[in-house]
C-alpha cells in the first residue's frame, strides 16, 4: 500500500516554500512606466496613479536613480508635449520631449539600466488618435507607418535601447525595423505592443498623458477586440516575422490566457503590461481597507510571471522592487 501523498509537507515553513517556488519575482523582472512633461518647473502629481508624477525632467531623473538603485530592470518612457498637432510631430522630432530626456537618461546611466521609449503618436497629436486621420477621420494606417519609422529614429538617434511601438498599426514593426537597420541602427531593439487589446482599463493612463480622442471617439478599429484570443497569436506572429525581438501583451491580468498561449507559440521574450487600472484598482482598494495593497501587487506580478511572462510593465515597480529589498 502506498503512503498517502502530503503536499502540504513543502509548505510546511517559508525556507521550504521558498526553495521549491515554481516562479521567482526579482526587481529586474519590472519596468516602470515614467511621464515626462516638456516645459514644466515642478512635478505634477497624477490623481489617478497616486504615488506616480508628471515629471520635470530634473525629477525625472530622480526618479530613475532611485530605480536603478532599487534593482529594477528598466524604464519606459512616454511624453507630455507643451504642443500637439495633427501629425504628432513632437514624436519624431530630435528636440521633443522624450528624445530629451532620453538623452539626459543615457548620459548618465549608459547600459546600466535599459532605457525604453514607448513609439506612439497618440500622446502629440491634437486629435488624439494613434495615427495619421484621413479626410473621413479614420485613420489612415499606412501613411501613419512613415512617421512611426521616424520616430524610432530620433529615438535611437537620443540614446533608446529598446523602441516600442504601441499603435497596433498594421506593418508597424516592419517598418521601423527597415529605418533602423538603413540607419545603422541594427543593435536597436524593437519591443512590440503586439497584442493590445481595446480595453477599458487604461482611463488612468489617459490622464497622465493628457489624451482625449477627439469627438468622443475609441480606438477599437485598430486595437484588438477583447472578445478574441486566436486573433492575438496571428498579431504575434506578424510582427515576430517582421522583426520584432520582444513581443508584450497588454494589459496583463484580465489576459493571462493569452499569455500562457504566447509563452507557447512564441520564442522571443515576452513581457506584459500591468495597466494604470489594474494598478489603481489596487490602490483604491487598499485606501479603503479592502485588502492588503503590497501583498495583491506581489500576488498579481507573479501571477504574470507564472503566466509566461519574462518580464513586466508595472506602476509598482519601485515600491515592489523596494519591498523585495528591504
Amino acid at each position: 500500500m502506498f503512503p498517502i501523498e502530503r503536499p502540504r509537507r513543502l509548505r510546511r515553513t517559508g525556507a521550504l516554500r521558498r526553495l521549491v517556488a515554481e516562479t521567482s519575482l526579482t526587481p529586474a523582472d519590472l519596468v516602470a512606466p515614467l511621464f515626462v512633461a516638456e516645459g514644466r518647473d515642478a512635478p505634477r502629481p497624477i490623481a489617478a496613479l497616486p504615488g506616480h508624477d508628471q515629471h520635470t525632467l530634473e525629477s525625472l531623473v530622480v526618479e530613475v536613480r532611485a530605480l536603478h538603485a532599487a534593482g529594477v530592470g528598466g524604464v519606459i518612457l512616454f511624453g507630455l508635449p507643451a504642443t500637439k498637432d495633427d501629425l504628432g510631430s513632437g514624436a519624431f522630432d530630435d528636440d521633443g520631449v522624450v528624445q530629451v530626456a532620453l538623452r539626459r537618461l543615457r548620459d548618465e546611466f549608459g547600459d546600466e539600466l535599459v532605457v525604453m521609449a514607448d513609439l506612439c503618436l497618440d500622446e502629440y497629436t491634437s486629435h488624439g488618435h494613434c495615427g495619421v486621420l484621413r479626410a473621413d477621420g479614420a485613420v489612415d494606417n499606412d501613411a501613419t507607418l512613415d512617421l512611426y519609422a521616424r520616430a524610432a529614429l530620433a529615438q535611437a538617434r537620443a540614446g533608446a535601447a529598446v523602441v516600442a511601438p504601441s499603435g497596433m498599426m498594421d506593418g508597424q514593426v516592419g517598418a521601423i525595423r527597415t529605418a533602423l537597420d538603413a540607419e545603422g541602427y541594427s543593435d536597436t531593439v524593437i519591443m512590440a505592443y503586439a497584442v493590445k487589446y481595446a480595453s477599458a482599463l487604461y482611463g488612468p493612463f489617459r490622464e497622465a498623458v493628457g489624451v482625449e480622442i477627439a469627438d468622443g471617439g475609441d480606438r477599437r478599429s485598430y486595437q484588438q477586440d477583447f472578445r478574441n484570443r486566436r486573433e492575438a497569436w496571428r498579431e504575434a506572429r506578424l510582427d515576430v516575422d517582421e522583426g520584432a525581438d520582444i513581443v508584450m501583451v497588454k494589459p496583463a491580468m484580465t489576459y493571462l490566457d493569452i499569455l500562457g498561449d504566447l509563452r507557447r507559440e512564441v520564442d522571443v521574450p515576452l513581457c506584459a503590461y500591468h495597466v494604470s487600472g489594474e494598478y489603481s484598482m489596487v490602490k483604491a482598494a487598499a485606501a479603503n481597507g479592502w485588502i492588503d495593497g503590497d501583498a495583491v501587487a506581489v500576488e498579481q506580478l507573479t501571477a504574470i510571471r507564472r503566466a509566461g511572462a519574462d518580464f513586466i510593465l508595472t506602476y509598482f515597480a519601485r515600491e515592489v522592487a523596494e519591498a523585495l529589498n528591504p
